[in-house]
């Protein structure tokens, strides 16, 4: 397969990835924490979907993975920086397996424990995301703006995983470090995946 499809198929899997995670996160993770019983009562089928969601991004993190790997074979980083990202993978799709139990679940509580066992696994998954990122930034180096972002990012996986654990008062500064995370992740991601569709391979 040519550089040139790699990196299409890299690029619009980034697009699906975050599609699907806006919506599994935003649109129904976050409804579950605001009314977790009555969301998945009244919503289940939007739970479902979002569960969905969540297993779609997993795939395509994988085909992801493997796009890069063939896109940058060669680079003495490459190989780290592929399994890193598979480890995530593989974690996200542990974490995964909390969600369905909400459904047959009929208190807050419950639900709230599914939802935290989730949050906290993913959370794990991340830290070896951000060391993929931070691999990924010294594989690429151009653009490298694009490259500062992704590695800005890595590190800020990094530290919001260490931030959960190691902060007792981590809720006062949630706000904070989800900025911290979230303004280099999006941008660099974001700006990677439009750079694959658009150039990626021909400056390769």
């Amino acid at each position: 397969m040519s550089s040139r499809k790699l990196a299409i198929i890299a690029g619009s899997s980034y697009l699906i990835i975050f599609f699907a995670a806006i919506f599994a996160n935003f649109f129904v993770l976050e409804a579950i924490l605001k009314n977790p019983l009555e969301t998945v009562t009244e919503n289940h089928l939007t739970v479902r979907f979002g569960i969905l969601a969540f297993l779609i991004t997993v795939v395509f993190d994988v085909i992801v993975a493997w796009a890069l790997y063939e896109l940058y074979k060669g680079h003495v980083l490459n190989l780290p920086s592929t399994l890193f990202r598979m480890m995530h993978a593989a974690i996200m799709g542990v974490a995964i397996f909390a969600l369905p139990q909400v459904l047959s679940l009929d208190s807050n509580a419950a639900i709230m424990q599914q939802v935290n066992i989730f949050n906290t696994i993913w959370l794990i998954g991340l830290f070896f995301f951000g060391i993929h990122l931070m691999f990924l930034a010294r594989i690429i180096r151009n653009p490298k703006l694009i490259a500062l972002l992704l590695l800005l990012a890595g590190l800020m996986y990094m530290v919001d995983t260490c931030a959960h654990f190691l902060l007792p008062n981590y809720s006062d500064y949630a706000s904070i470090f989800l900025a911290m995370v979230a303004i280099p992740s999006i941008l660099g991601e974001m700006s990677f995946a439009i750079w694959l569709l658009a150039r990626g391979a021909k400056d390769h």
